[in-house]
């Protein structure tokens, strides 16, 4: 099949032609129908992050089954699937808690050595990133990181599901528990940006604070639903926030993976409210948090986040029928739809933050 490799840490992909196995045990393979280019890819693939390489990145797919494991319970033939990377054993406590996002034991739905690799170059192996590996034109998934969505969902839509959704929107809904009533703060418009406005909205925050240093990013975040946009380049983003709210907001976002934007959403936060840092920073990246003002008198919770605190079992078809009901806005995420081949131009300019979301829909 047609994959995009990477064979050095430098972010630049390769189109080549790779061999991948037939599903075992509860693997299940799906014909990539849509496959999104989230920053993380980009992030990872400049190194840094310990990917054994060569590899095949990506993560945001939706497709449909083309064949099933021996052991596969969920899934048929034919099925309109979208994939996570959140991997995820089943039957550690965190998972029969409901967090799977908290797995134990995720590697469980790794391959076991002898069992061979999933993707292979020339007889040599490639690292399935995520286990996803979705900028291919088949991907070898456990059906534990997919979730069934209605053959209703247009394919483009139905992959960004997979993370850019459910990070963002579980941000807002699961992980700070946004209320009817609160005010947020979203720090990055982009495509999980959107999405964090997106559960805000869902949650009935009443003020919905986007803010970026791209002004024409103003229309597209009140298309989500921000009812406040603050121009980061040309205004002190904190004081306007203190401006807008009095207290500052209930929950600050920080959707770029910056020291200074997160120690900023930390300050946005009111008495008692909470940062929660969403962006991915680089491996080793610190910040400073002042003990006594933020921790100990403001009582500001800061929290990493991952994956929304999602279950995608649950959430990923949620979303999808939300969609389908007019109530998620899911079709403005997509900027353009490219041929595998313009990988790299797409993700140059990703960086611009021009874009939400470029998807790969040809191969």
């Amino acid at each position: 099949m047609k994959a995009a490799v990477l064979n050095q840490d430098n972010g630049k992909f390769e189109i080549e032609e790779v061999d991948i196995d037939i599903p075992k045990r509860r693997e299940v393979l799906v014909a990539v129908k849509a496959s999104g280019l989230c920053h993380s890819d980009l992030h990872m693939s400049a190194g840094g992050y310990g990917v054994a390489l060569p590899a095949v990145f990506g993560h945001e797919l939706a497709g449909v089954v083309e064949a099933i494991g021996p052991d596969v319970r969920e899934f048929q033939v034919g099925d309109h699937v979208v994939a996570s990377l959140v991997q995820y054993c089943g039957h550690c406590k965190a998972c029969l808690d409901g967090r799977t996002y908290q797995c134990a034991r995720p590697e469980e739905t790794h391959r076991a050595e002898a069992e061979g690799p999933r993707l292979s170059r020339n007889g040599q192996p490639l690292t399935a990133v995520f286990g996803t590996s979705a900028f291919a034109e088949y991907s070898l998934v456990h059906e534990n990181q997919l979730a069934k969505v209605p053959k209703e969902l247009p394919f483009a839509q139905a992959c960004v599901l997979g993370c850019g959704c459910v990070t963002g929107a579980g941000a807002a809904i699961n992980t700070a528990n946004v209320k009817p009533g609160d005010t947020v703060a979203i720090i990055g418009v982009g495509g999980v940006g959107l999405n964090v406005i997106s559960g805000a909205r869902l949650a009935g925050a009443v003020r919905i604070i986007a803010i970026d240093t791209q002004p024409a990013k103003a229309s597209l975040a009140r298309r989500f639903g921000a009812t406040d946009f603050i121009d980061a380049s040309q205004a002190d983003a904190v004081e306007r926030v203190h401006a807008l709210t009095v207290t500052g907001v209930d929950h600050a976002f920080e959707v770029i993976g910056l020291r200074s934007t997160s120690q900023q959403a930390i300050k946005m936060a009111r008495l008692g409210g909470g940062a929660y840092l969403i962006g991915l920073h680089k491996a080793g990246a610190t910040i400073e948090v002042d003990v006594l003002d933020d921790l100990i008198v403001r009582q500001v919770i800061v929290r990493g986040v991952y994956m929304g605190s999602s279950n995608i079992k649950h959430d990923i078809p949620m979303y999808a029928q939300l969609y389908l009901d007019g109530r998620f806005n899911l079709d403005d995420l997509i900027s353009k739809e490219i041929h595998i081949s313009q990988i790299n131009e797409a993700y140059e300019e990703l960086q611009t933050g021009a874009i939400a979301r470029s998807v790969i829909t040809s191969f």
